[in-house]
């Protein structure tokens, strides 16, 4: 069962919240998957996305990078749910940490836009996000923590209207959940 750890309502009434649990099963318009540029869900965040959605999620990412090529670094994508509860997979594509200089900071932050954008083009009210790049792509979940909130509360500023009315950080390791509700208190 998935936990709240913290939740915010913001100056615009839209709610941050902060998730101890399984992404695959959290209850929300649209789940955001920590993705590649090629839309290969092996491993990761992004292998259990795709063993509970089932296959047909690989045959769409398949389609998509078909039709439309790889997915650069903050990029994003868009794809159905399938067997999970949430109704539309958001392919988020963070960068590797290369050490911090190669735009990395940037691409992060760039992918947390472009998901709320994408949300907010497709009727998404709830979305779950991971701490994305910060697995198997090396990101220190530190700053990785500082750029999504500040990502999400400056674009929740700027679209204080917006459909988007809740964004939750789900994850389900306790290391991650910690580093991330440590931040949530900080800039409460």
């Amino acid at each position: 069962m998935n936990e709240i750890k913290g939740s915010r309502e913001l100056a615009s009434g839209q709610r941050i919240a902060v998730v101890h649990g399984d992404l695959t099963r959290e209850v929300v318009d649209a789940i955001v998957n920590p993705a590649n540029g090629w839309l290969a869900h092996g491993g990761g965040v992004a292998g259990a996305i795709l063993r509970r959605a089932g296959i047909d999620l690989q045959l769409e990412s398949d389609e998509w990078v078909d039709q439309h090529g790889e997915v650069p670094n903050g990029g994003v994508a868009l794809t159905r749910g399938y067997m999970l509860p949430a109704g539309r997979v958001i392919h988020a594509v963070g960068p590797v940490w290369h050490g911090g200089g190669q735009d990395e900071e940037r691409e992060l932050g760039d992918a947390v836009t472009h998901t709320l954008d994408l949300a907010e083009r497709e009727g998404c009210r709830t979305v779950a996000m991971p701490a994305i790049s910060s697995g198997i792509f090396g990101f220190p979940k530190e700053r990785c923590a500082e750029i999504l909130f500040e990502r999400a509360e400056a674009w929740f500023a700027a679209h204080p209207d917006s459909v988007v009315r809740e964004l939750r950080f789900t994850n389900i390791d306790a290391p991650t959940v910690r580093v991330f509700f440590e931040e949530f208190e900080r800039r409460g």
